[in-house]
């Protein structure tokens, strides 16, 4: 299957994608033109609402659009900025995670529940205490503990804290350095808290090593956690050097060892992605740039199948 378009109607990106009730969703963050100039701290991404798309065939259909299931308006802590989210099922509840800047402009992650994985969501009324950053993955393993990952640089504001406290002066490793991690977080049996502290998600080279600050393939954002054969496969963008790498370790926490690119930059900035089972095939959900002409800030969704080989390694297919 080529690489292709989803919503070609709108622009949406950050796809995260998951399968409920046999049916596959998508859960994007949603672009537009607000006319704010572009710059290194991100404002002229200024997502204000999201809407839950689904599809029914990833090899031919287009996403139907299932509508506005959360607002900036909707949320009583808002400042702006409604970044990247993801949902996880429980107990016949969807929950809803979500990046956005509270009213002192520093980005927390917040909650919100519906009744249906098409929403519309309600809201809680503060963020997750403890929580900061952005780039939600909230991955539920096959025992039913549910697992969170965040964190984005930069814009996305994790240089700003060290072992989960705030920094008087944001610091960000350079040269070699170890490279500033993503985080993940055990969620509490509710789904609205952390469980405990946030813990650095390492990725290490294949002597054990963590990767450098001037790794080309170090961690920057977008974090997204999957399982095949028992192996836990933690995928992300390396943001300024614009890969989509992915490494593998053999419980949530890792650490997990470097395995390769899984795509090689598309026309945009950062290739903010997911990857989701549906009836027996592995998709690669992701964006790029080409139908805005290039505005980093108005992205479309794309669909790629990927395959694994014997030894576990993936390739996206052409």
């Amino acid at each position: 299957m080529q690489h292709r378009y989803l919503f070609p109607s709108d622009f949406m990106a950050d796809p995260s994608a998951h399968v409920f009730g046999g049916r596959l969703y998508i859960y994007p963050s949603h672009d537009w033109e607000s006319g704010i100039p572009e710059n290194d701290n991100g404002d002229h991404f200024n997502m204000r609402d999201y809407h839950c798309l689904s599809l029914a065939d990833p090899q031919k259909d287009e996403c139907r659009d299932e509508g506005l299931i959360l607002s900036v308006d909707d949320i009583p802590w808002a400042g702006r900025q409604l970044w990247d989210n993801d949902v996880v099922e429980k107990d016949g509840k969807y929950y809803l995670i979500y990046s956005m800047k509270d009213k002192n402009d520093t980005f927390h992650l917040g909650v919100a529940i519906a009744d249906r994985p098409e929403g519309p969501f309600r809201p809680e009324p503060n963020p997750i205490r403890g929580s900061y950053s952005i780039d939600p993955c909230v991955f539920k393993d096959d025992n039913g503990q549910i697992y969170c990952y965040f964190g984005g640089i930069w814009g996305g504001q994790l240089q700003r804290y060290r072992d989960n406290k705030s920094l008087e002066n944001a610091y960000l490793p350079q040269g070699d350095e170890p490279a500033l991690p993503a985080r993940v977080v055990r969620m509490t049996d509710d789904v609205l808290q952390f469980a405990e502290e946030p813990r650095p998600v390492q990725v290490v080279d294949a002597d054990g090593n963590p990767q450098k600050a001037n790794d080309p393939h170090r961690f920057f954002e977008a974090s997204w956690m999957h399982k095949y054969n028992g192996k836990y496969y933690f995928s992300y963008s390396t943001g300024d050097s614009h890969f989509l790498c992915y490494a593998v370790g053999d419980n949530p926490y890792g650490p997990f060892r470097f395995r390769g690119v899984l795509l090689e930059p598309v026309v945009g900035w950062t290739t903010h992605h997911s990857i989701c089972e549906y009836k027996g095939h592995w998709y690669l959900f992701h964006h790029d740039c080409v139908p805005s002409g290039g505005k980093t800030w108005l992205r479309s969704l794309k669909i790629a199948e990927l395959v694994y080989d014997e030894q576990g390694d993936i390739k996206v297919l052409k």
